[in-house]
């Protein structure tokens, strides 16, 4: 999988996921811009090791749940790299509650990250890509979207609604060669499961067949394969990548 000359931008790449995923695309020679919310010393750090592929890099703060700091950031993409082939809606923030414990701050905040933030993007990227009839779009979704989860009613509605977008933006998108797919991790080891207790990680163990938590290299692996032209006949769909879990 050879990626050279193409332009990525990836929200949520200062760390985690989003930065494993930009680091993945850099050593494919895919130059990457990267969105961070807040963290500018962890998105320093990624933008140092992606430019250590020789690829063109930089970093752009933008809150994906505000419109017009996204689309802000979408237009000046544009200008310093010419073009935009590939965009990760990798971005994501948890606040769980049982359902009688959870305000409408943190139903609001997870839905406006995580949903609503994918729809700026997507909405902001639009008019650029249709132009150039070609691009591919990931956006990240969650086993969770698909099964439910205690106490995460929120997110769970959040990375469901991501895949019902997904669907949709690919039926629109196909006739412009654009191709929409959405990565749904299981539980993979980032900032969002390092503080699960070691008797919740037992029970998450027990119910994934392989018997692991997940790398977050697992899942930039997938992403590379899905914005590869290997995966030019594949749009519209859901990848899960959790060990089995969800079987």
């Amino acid at each position: 999988m050879k990626l050279d000359g193409k332009v990525a931008l990836i929200t949520g790449a200062s760390r985690g996921i989003g930065a494993a995923i930009t680091l993945k695309l850099a050593s494919l020679g895919c130059n990457v811009a990267i969105n961070y919310a807040g963290n500018i010393q962890k998105a320093e750090e990624t933008l140092q090791s992606a430019k250590s592929y020789g690829v063109h890099a930089k970093i752009y703060q933008a809150n994906v749940a505000n419109y017009e700091e996204v689309e802000d950031m979408t237009k000046q993409i544009i200008k310093d790299f010419g073009r935009l082939d590939i965009i990760i809606n990798n971005a994501g923030i948890t606040s769980d509650h049982l359902m009688m414990r959870m305000d409408q701050e943190a139903f609001n905040s997870v839905i406006d990250v995580n949903l609503k933030g994918t729809w700026n993007v997507c909405k902001s990227v639009t008019r650029f890509i249709l132009k150039q009839r070609s691009g591919v779009i990931i956006n990240l979704s969650s086993v969770v979207g698909m099964s439910g989860n205690i106490g995460q009613a929120n997110y769970a509605a959040s990375k469901a609604g991501v895949i019902g977008l997904t669907k949709s933006l690919a039926k629109e998108f196909a006739s412009r060669n654009i191709r929409v797919n959405a990565v749904a991790p299981g539980y993979i080891k980032s900032d969002m499961t390092a503080n699960l207790s070691e008797e919740i990680t037992a029970k998450v163990l027990e119910n994934i067949p392989l018997g692991q938590l997940g790398e977050v290299e697992d899942i930039a692996n997938a992403v590379a394969f899905l914005v590869s032209d290997d995966a030019r006949y594949i749009t519209g769909q859901v990848l899960v990548v959790d060990g089995g879990m969800a079987i």
